[in-house]
């Protein structure tokens, strides 16, 4: 049985470790730098070629989700999520391990070429990511914390972080099991990162792109315009579920463009009386009054 204590200390200091040398120590596989840099390529584009006319370069809650996009890929981590993780992994080994189960991987992958293993991660990753998706729409306790990235109401790339910090926790714990059976020997695949970071700060993006063809492979932003709409077929509890990929959608019916969606209001009913600060916002799936 393992030290859970120290499991614990081990990720505050591993991961102050790590975020103190991500900022101190620039490098080309730098999340937080890259983070950055998307951030301000998609703003310039967002600026140059903007889709929504805007009296200023700063919309509505520009700095409240850049301060959502570094508290939910770092801060979050910092506070209470590496360590929490971690432990949870060391729990679950041990309870396997009374068992007899060592290794929960089902397929061994780590002998396919690295372009393999990239494909079947990215594609089962999404494919549950879109599932997931749609359980924060079905579930009404769910869709409490989900309401804050939908609390948007003029769609900026920054908006893309804007999410409550459960959601990290519902959709790393049901990932977890289904990827690990599939052994993967990378924890992490940088590029992939990147490459959906970069998709997700598009498909929020003030751009009118839809890629062409290859707006029924991948999400883009006028898709998800019509994700976050406020107004929505009647009786769907929501559409375009996509995260990377739009081919879910397209496959499974929930696939909703009914025109370029440029002037459409963004939010959900009521979306003018949620609470406007960070503080409020997560605190709100607790604080609200009970509806009978």
């Amino acid at each position: 049985m393992k030290n859970y204590i120290q499991i614990i200390a081990d990720g505050y200091y591993g991961y102050w470790d790590y975020l103190k040398n991500e900022i101190l120590y620039p490098s080309w596989n730098n999340y937080f730098y890259w983070l950055i840099g998307l951030s301000l390529l998609v703003w310039s584009l967002e600026l140059i070629f903007p889709w929504r006319d805007r009296k200023s370069a700063f919309r509505k809650d520009f700095w409240l989700d850049a301060f959502y996009m570094f508290f939910n890929f770092f801060l979050f981590s910092l506070i209470i999520y590496n360590s929490l993780s971690n432990l949870f992994v060391a729990a679950f080994s041990d309870f396997l391990a009374l068992f007899g189960v060592k290794n929960l991987a089902a397929i061994e992958v780590n002998s396919w070429p690295i372009w393999g293993q990239f494909l079947l991660m990215f594609v089962l990753a999404d494919f549950m990511q879109w599932n997931i998706h749609r359980l924060l729409h079905r579930s009404p306790w769910l869709w409490e914390f989900h309401k804050v990235h939908h609390s948007v109401e003029e769609m900026g790339f920054s908006a893309h972080l804007r999410y409550h910090w459960v959601e990290t926790i519902v959709y790393k714990s049901i990932q977890y099991i289904p990827l690990a059976m599939i052994g993967f020997g990378l924890a992490d695949f940088f590029v992939l990162h990147i490459f959906t970071i970069a998709i997700g700060h598009l498909n929020h993006a003030n751009i009118n792109l839809t890629y062409g063809p290859f707006k029924y492979l991948l999400n883009n932003p006028v898709m998800h315009t019509w994700h976050h709409a406020k107004t929505l077929p009647q009786g769907v509890n929501g559409v375009n579920y996509g995260i990377t990929l739009s081919v879910w959608d397209y496959l499974f019916g929930t696939a909703y463009i009914p025109n370029s969606g440029k002037n459409e209001p963004l939010g959900f009913d009521k979306v003018e009386e949620f609470p406007q600060t960070f503080w409020s916002q997560i605190t709100h799936p607790w604080t609200r009054k009970k509806v009978r």
